[in-house]
């Protein structure tokens, strides 16, 4: 499997750029795991010159790529029985992130990708993190836990409760959906938190769209404008903190 990168207890998915390379990315999974989805959007930036690694952390707590389809088959289900099935399960399967020690598993795993980036040829300290979902929450965990993340961009995603603001050494794009209940609701508390400790932290506010906007192997959430916005945005985010 030469798109796959072994780290101690977890394994990556790699996707190189053709040309030169601009910088190092971390890509983190939705909480579906790394599926195909995720393996198109690391593909997406290694097209833009990014030596991209997108890790499968939630494997270590049961949900391979293979449950992620599964449990995502049913929420998206035509049949209500199934649907209605799918929410117990996905407590059950989700349980362990909620872990204390799952964090700090997932941050140290996440710390071991920046470590393989740093040493590649042509990154030269070029670190960025971005993420969905779950994955957009270890973004903001990330960026808070080592300062050679140089750039940070979560989707729909909120800092976990323990999250040492000091710690954010790069700025910080997000984006969300307007809809995201839980989300924007938190989002002045966020936004305050990062103004006190002075980290350069921006959020875009999609209006009419929720969670989940930028995935567009979901009919139910996908919204195309709001993707193709976030997406230019990003991109010229990472293009002049990575330069």
């Amino acid at each position: 499997m030469d798109n796959y990168i072994e780290f101690d207890g977890f394994s990556g998915y790699v996707s190189r750029p053709t040309g030169e390379v601009r910088g190092g990315l971390i890509v983190i999974e939705e909480i579906w795991g790394l599926v195909d989805h995720i393996k198109d959007i690391a593909d997406r930036f290694a097209r833009q010159g990014y030596l991209v690694v997108a890790p499968d952390i939630l494997s270590h707590a049961g949900i391979t790529p293979e449950v992620g389809n599964e449990l995502y088959r049913l929420r998206n289900s035509d049949d209500e029985a199934e649907r209605t099935r799918m929410q117990p399960l996905m407590r059950e399967k989700m349980a362990p992130t909620q872990q204390p020690e799952y964090g700090s598993w997932a941050v140290s795993a996440l710390k071991q990708v920046v470590d393989w980036l740093d040493v590649q040829p042509g990154v030269a300290g070029r670190i960025a993190a971005t993420g969905f979902c779950f994955g957009g929450t270890y973004t903001f965990a990330l960026a808070a836990a080592d300062d050679r993340v140089r750039a940070a961009a979560p989707f729909y995603g909120a800092p976990p409760q323990t999250t040492e603001f000091d710690g954010f050494a790069c700025p910080v794009r997000a984006f969300y959906g307007e809809q995201d209940e839980r989300l924007i609701t938190g989002l002045p508390e966020v936004e305050k938190r990062m103004s006190d400790a002075g980290v350069d932290f921006e959020a875009t506010v999609y209006p009419g769209t929720g969670h989940a906007f930028f995935n567009d192997t979901n009919a139910h959430t996908y919204d195309e404008a709001a993707a193709t916005d976030s997406w230019e945005k990003v991109n010229e985010f990472f293009a002049k903190t990575l330069a």
